[in-house]
């Protein structure tokens, strides 16, 4: 049996390539999520805006007005670090897994986007999973007076472990980048 002449795929070969586009609803949905987080952070914004000038304070929560405006504008950047892993998930899984975008030349294609691969996309979202944990541990020493020591340790621990996975998943790329360029060049 001859293989399909170049260019053509066989049935089964188009199939298994075609079903890349079952992402699709995938990235749609992330979409919606976005949407949703913005949603999120319009009301959070709201939320300092009537704290800081109105001076609409819960006083049942115990926090002085300074932390009480410091763990919203805290809120505020987890949403937006949060947007952007979804934006480096949606642009990237697409352009990577499913089909190219077209952005060549366009002068708001961002500047990962020209050199995007599965493992930079890894080390991408690691290091925003970093920030995203960053924030949320920064606003638990904010509480830490009304926080359980157990939950703190915890948080550390989950923290540091998302630092050592990111500094793995770097260090497999750079291990790994040498032989993949030397592959290519056989």
């Amino acid at each position: 049996m001859n293989p399909p002449p170049r260019g053509r795929l066989g049935p089964l070969s188009y199939l298994i390539f075609s079903s890349r586009w079952l992402q699709l609803p995938l990235y749609l949905g992330l979409i919606v999520a976005q949407a949703i987080y913005v949603v999120q952070f319009l009301r959070e914004l709201w939320h300092l805006i009537d704290t800081s000038l109105f001076g609409h304070m819960d006083m049942t929560s115990g926090e002085s007005a300074e932390a009480t405006i410091m763990l919203t504008v805290l809120g505020l950047i987890d949403v937006v670090m949060i947007s952007n892993l979804l934006v480096m998930v949606i642009v990237g899984g697409y352009e990577t897994f499913v089909s190219r975008l077209k952005l060549d030349g366009h002068p708001d294609q961002p500047e990962w986007l020209s050199h995007v691969n599965a493992t930079v996309l890894k080390v991408k979202l690691a290091m925003a999973i970093i920030g995203i944990s960053s924030i949320h541990l920064l606003a638990t020493f904010i509480k830490a007076k009304a926080m359980d020591g157990q939950v703190i340790m915890w948080q550390i621990l989950l923290h540091l472990t998302f630092v050592v996975s990111a500094l793995a998943l770097a260090w497999m790329d750079r291990i790994m980048g040498p032989a993949e360029e030397h592959a290519g060049e056989t």
